[in-house]
């Protein structure tokens, strides 16, 4: 019991970096779902919308800076399909992918270019900042609405998935590419509609993470996104549900990892830091790893046929 109540602020951080971890897993697998792309620039343009917010909030109120940056993120994503992906719709699947990391590379490029390289500190959002009491523990609301709004965007997603016209294209687009073209299914609508959901999701992890690490470097989201990625492999990737679930179990491993010492020391386990938390990321890795091996197509995914 005294190892729950050690533990259990790690697990309530681990939750609410699980959920923003889930928001960004979900541009992965829908994208794979349709295109058996992985987007490789999907972590930068994450990136890109806490940039945006850092330079908007400097000269304009969050209430108009918030939805410009979510709009302007959504559209980024558009462009990048319509620009890097489009063309090369025919290509050799190598090709698509060399593209996406070099939007990757050209991303965070330009973004060391306007920022110079240095950290950019997110503004503070009113309300989602506050501290709050919890559990007899303080924290910031963010980590508490994190995993109910996460949850709220996934329902929301699935209703629109398995009960709309776009929807039910975006199912048969990713069953058979060819043959929902040949059905009349207008594939390029359907494929912009899911890189536009993808970007939004990425854009409100974006605040929700940023908001507990403030920090903005034109790095900043390429640990993030390739944490998302093995979150959607995890799951099963073109699973939105197995995106979710691999994301909050990545999410709570990783911050438990990193208190571990703390957890430890405060039940007589051990004497002095050991250094657990330095493997955090690397356990994320192992776990990428480890779930290849024994279970290639993840926790919900399906067996597919497809070639390499």
């Amino acid at each position: 019991m005294e190892v729950l109540k050690t533990a259990l602020p790690y697990i309530i951080s681990g939750i609410s970096v699980g959920g923003q971890y889930a928001l960004i897993a979900i541009g992965y697998t829908m994208v794979y779902g349709i295109l058996r792309l992985i987007n490789f620039a999907h972590g930068d343009v994450f990136m890109v919308a806490g940039l945006m917010m850092v330079y908007f909030a400097t000269w304009m109120p969050l209430y108009l800076a918030i939805p410009l940056m979510i709009v302007l993120t959504v559209l980024l994503g558009f462009l990048i399909e319509r620009v890097a992906y489009k063309p090369l719709r025919t290509a050799p699947r190598m090709s698509v992918m060399i593209s996406a990391i070099g939007v990757s590379y050209l991303i965070q490029n330009l973004a060391l270019y306007v920022t110079g390289g240095l950290n950019k500190n997110y503004p503070a959002i009113p309300w989602i900042s506050d501290p709050v009491r919890l559990f007899g523990m303080e924290t910031s609301r963010v980590t508490v609405i994190t995993p109910f709004l996460t949850i709220a965007l996934v329902i929301a997603l699935v209703l629109l998935i398995n009960h709309t016209k776009i929807g039910v294209a975006m199912r048969a687009v990713s069953v058979d590419f060819e043959t929902a073209q040949l059905m009349g299914i207008k594939i390029n609508s359907v494929i912009s509609a899911t890189f536009i959901i993808g970007t939004f999701l990425a854009a409100i992890g974006s605040i929700l993470f940023f908001t507990n690490f403030p920090g903005v470097v034109p790095t900043a989201g390429a640990m993030p996104g390739l944490k998302a990625f093995v979150a959607a492999v995890f799951g099963g990737i073109g699973s939105v549900p197995g995106a979710v679930v691999g994301a909050f179990i990545i999410g709570i491993c990783e911050s438990v990892i990193k208190g571990l010492d703390t957890i430890l020391m405060a039940n007589g386990a051990i004497t002095e830091q050991v250094g657990f938390a330095t493997f955090s990321d690397a356990f994320t890795f192992v776990l990428l790893i480890v779930i290849l091996v024994f279970k290639p197509t993840g926790l919900f995914g399906e067996k597919t046929t497809d070639k390499v």
